[in-house]
């Protein structure tokens, strides 16, 4: 069980103020563990780093993680027993704005977590977040494996198929040798939704955002298919890598994809009709313009396997799309519509209930 694993260990999230990292801090927190923070800005406002109060529950450390030597000295001072690695660039249509920056701070600030663990060499466990977008994406209807072909056309996907290449040559060049005390693997997640994302250029963001005031929400792509999911369905599964990876050494060097199920992939115009269903609206009904018109190429399918999670993790999706659609308005509702909402005990509560779902269908870790 998760608690066992990381109560009261020394627990670094790298992109700690943003959306996953704000879910995972706050789960990690709720299992007993020290967290450290690292990230160079809060990246929203509002952020649900802030709207949850967690620069008080953390230790944060503002570093850019493209600064080899700073984060090298924080991980031979702290030495801590997992890395959860999630800082990044993450937005699409920014890479194309800045390429450098998206291809630095992804490709780049994974090399130099993996070196500064490298230099360290303290019994360490890693876990590398990238995307299921580091795969050449050809759009067939079946699902990616973990060793279907990387790359990308658009920077962004560039970047995260470049991590990909670069966690791989470290641990076959330094990780892979007897000597060495650490053990990584790295994990692709699909598209996720849930309460606490304001990020730029993301459709959830984007509709809750024009609603709170009242607006309509332009779709850029509503013919556009995604395998959705809530984001603790990730997490999750970051966690139990991260357990199963700190308990036994076979899993050092892998790379699991996280997903929903396969017959959870839907059309953006059907997640926004989703999130509608529970939001509540001042006019009565859901405002949204159709504007089929992306202005960049990003890719239309995009489908995870995730067997070989399963198989070595006992990890499968836990969320029906209906119930990610509701976890997420809920989360929104609270914040836009209930003044004085404590949003931390609430997001305590979606985990809780995400771990009793997870207990019906008889998953290793649930609670």
């Amino acid at each position: 069980m998760f608690n066992e694993v990381y109560r009261n260990k020394v627990v670094l999230v790298t992109g700690n103020t943003g959306f996953k990292g704000s879910w995972l801090t706050t789960w990690l927190l709720n299992l007993g563990a020290k967290v450290i923070g690292l990230s160079d800005r809060i990246p929203t406002e509002p952020a649900m780093y802030k709207v949850l109060g967690l620069e008080k529950r953390i230790a944060h450390h503002t570093i850019d993680i493209r600064n080899a030597s700073e984060l090298t000295a924080l991980i031979q001072k702290t030495k801590p027993n997992f890395v959860f690695h999630l800082a990044a660039q993450a937005i699409v249509s920014r890479s194309y704005k800045d390429p450098l920056e998206t291809l630095q701070t992804n490709i780049l600030g994974t090399a130099n977590i993996l070196d500064a663990l490298r230099l360290s060499n303290h019994p360490c466990t890693a876990v590398l977040i990238t995307s299921d977008k580091c795969y050449e994406n050809v759009e067939w209807t079946w699902g990616y494996r973990e060793n279907d072909r990387l790359g990308g056309k658009d920077p962004y996907s560039a970047s995260k198929a470049g991590a990909e290449i670069v966690f791989y040559t470290y641990y076959h060049s330094y990780f892979q040798d007897k000597k060495s005390l650490v053990r990584i693997a790295s994990t692709r997640a699909g598209n996720v939704i849930g309460g606490g994302d304001w990020a730029d250029s993301r459709i959830v963001p984007d509709c809750v955002r024009a609603w709170a005031k009242d607006e309509p929400v332009v779709i850029r792509r509503p013919r556009a298919t995604r395998p959705w999911q809530h984001v603790l369905e990730p997490v999750s599964g970051y966690l139990t890598l991260g357990q199963h990876l700190f308990e036994t050494q076979n899993l050092s060097g892998e790379s699991f994809n996280f997903g929903p199920s396969s017959d959870q992939t839907f059309t953006v115009q059907q997640m926004i009709e989703a999130i509608a269903k529970n939001w509540t609206f001042k006019t009565g009904h859901e405002q949204i313009i159709v504007q089929d018109d992306p202005g960049f190429h990003e890719a239309g399918l995009l489908k995870l396997n995730c067997d070989k999670a399963l198989h070595y993790l006992q990890w499968k999706p836990v969320l029906s799309f209906s119930e990610a659609a509701s976890f997420t308005s809920n989360w929104y509702n609270q914040y836009y519509h209930t003044p004085g909402a404590d949003l931390f005990v609430l997001t305590h509560s979606q985990i809780d209930a995400y771990s009793k779902a997870a207990n019906k269908i008889n998953l290793a870790w649930s609670f």
